[in-house]
């Protein structure tokens, strides 16, 4: 398996897990609309110096996904300037439980301490244990809780 960053040639693959991404999370929120759902720039992260994509690949197939994103922090909460969000984390299938996801974890963060950033943050939804016990491996700890209320 090899890793490398993402081109405007995946972009078609990387469109696939991107709705693989909203089926896997619709069941931990009812309020996502039916249908087709984009949440990402996936080109945004492809050309932006601020971004990085990565996907993985095994035997010439993409089989699972990254992007890191720098942004600025809130200058008046926080003791750093700049963090790096994960996010549109994806492995197919098939290649799940094979520590894949911490791969492309452990790289997406190594971009990051390039560009000195001492911060990485992501989001998943806390009832996703599968997910939550991926990334507490990657070393994440649970940070914030947000709660809702359908009244």
């Amino acid at each position: 398996m090899i890793t490398r960053e993402a081109t405007e040639q995946d972009l078609e693959i990387l469109l696939e897990f991107e709705q693989g991404i909203v089926s896997a999370e619709r069941p931990f929120n009812t309020t996502l609309i039916d249908g087709e759902i984009h949440y990402y720039d996936l080109n945004h992260f492809i050309q932006s110096p601020d971004a990085i994509l990565i996907v993985a690949e095994e035997n010439n197939e993409i089989i699972g996904s990254g992007y890191a994103l720098i942004k600025k922090a809130e200058k008046y909460y926080y003791k750093f300037e700049k963090y790096a969000y994960l996010g549109f984390m994806y492995t197919k299938p098939e290649y799940r439980g094979k520590g894949l996801n911490k791969v492309i974890t452990d790289e997406l963060i190594s971009w990051a301490k390039s560009r000195n950033i001492s911060e990485v943050r992501l989001d998943v939804y806390a009832e996703n244990e599968s997910a939550v016990k991926a990334y507490e491996k990657a070393g994440f700890e649970p940070h914030l809780l947000t709660m809702r209320l359908k009244p």
